[in-house]
């Protein structure tokens, strides 16, 4: 039983994931914004110079960016929240069952791609570092960063883990079981989440560009959940890619924004088509040839581009 069939152990009509999509937004953009917004009233208030932001640069640069991150964060972990109440309450589907199919979640699968990306992810910046130093400023200061450390490594990995759960679990097997195949989910979910980050500071100062990476990350994620039958790749390595990079380096023109260890100070208009290409149709092709043999996939065919067909109900105890 693949992945996306995991959603026909539970209740799988149309209208509950319409209803679950509208209670994940409340959570994620209405009620998880509560926190910013009342900080952002109480600091203007206080203070009649502040004027109302309209930028993320503006709002950190009003809250300071510790507790901008904590705030922006918090938004994501109701978004959380609100999957897995949709998840359960609509769908009679547990945490573990929208995590993979495998009896119970797999944590080692978890910590192999958190670490081998960490590790990866770290040594390309500290290559770059090394190699032009001029485009680097030593950023780090012992207690924001330790406040910084603190908030990231409990936030960053269940924002992470939102944005997972919501595109490859609960839109990918929605999707699934509405259009009966898999390459569609998989295409539909990796487009929205690179427009999720059509907002962020990136977009505007590197151009339509950049979604290439945003839409090719969406699809690598896509690809490993399929091919894996499961979660745990896809949350392993969003969790290094946001954590270790929120803590290692940060730039006035990202969404991370960070007291971290070093400020890249380099004009990110010059940026070339290697650095938005390469991650996309090189790294992530050899991380995937990586993963496929440690994990001995097979059938790719049917499992990223094959139909989506409902087992038999007398299957179910079978396939628990």
């Amino acid at each position: 039983m693949g992945y996306i069939q995991q959603a026909y152990k539970g209740l799988y009509d149309i209208w509950r994931y319409l209803i679950g999509i509208v209670i994940v937004f409340f959570a994620w953009q209405l009620v998880g914004m509560i926190p910013l917004g009342v900080m952002l009233v109480i600091k203007i208030f206080g203070d009649s110079s502040i004027n109302m932001p309209t930028d993320i640069p503006q709002m950190i640069d009003i809250l300071g960016s510790n507790l901008f991150l904590f705030l922006m964060l918090l938004s994501f972990v109701f978004g959380l929240i609100g999957v897995f109440i949709s998840s359960k309450v609509l769908h009679k589907q547990s945490i573990t069952r929208l995590t993979t199919v495998r009896k119970k979640i797999d944590w080692k699968r978890f910590w192999f791609i958190f670490i081998l990306w960490g590790v990866v992810s770290s040594s390309f910046v500290l290559i770059d570092y090394y190699m032009t130093p001029e485009d680097y400023q030593l950023n780090f200061k012992i207690e924001p960063f330790l406040i910084l450390a603190v908030i990231a490594i409990l936030l960053i990995p269940l924002q992470t883990s939102f944005e997972e759960y919501f595109f490859r679990g609960y839109l990918m097997q929605g999707l699934g079981v509405l259009f009966k195949n898999k390459w569609l989910p998989l295409l539909i979910t990796s487009v929205g989440f690179g427009l999720l980050h059509i907002a962020n500071p990136e977009v505007d100062k590197l151009g339509p560009v950049i979604m290439v990476y945003y839409i090719g990350t969406g699809l690598f994620l896509g690809i490993i959940t399929l091919m894996d039958d499961g979660l745990e790749l896809a949350l392993g390595f969003h969790a290094a890619n946001n954590l270790f990079t929120a803590l290692l380096v940060t730039a006035d023109w990202t969404a991370f924004q960070t007291d971290s260890i070093l400020k890249d100070l380099s004009d990110p208009t010059e940026m070339g088509i290697m650095e938005i290409f390469v991650p996309v149709f090189v790294v992530f092709p050899i991380l995937i040839f990586i993963l496929a043999k440690k994990y001995n996939w097979t059938n790719w065919k049917d499992k990223l581009l094959g139909a989506v067909v409902e087992p038999p109900k007398e299957d179910y105890k079978i396939l628990e």
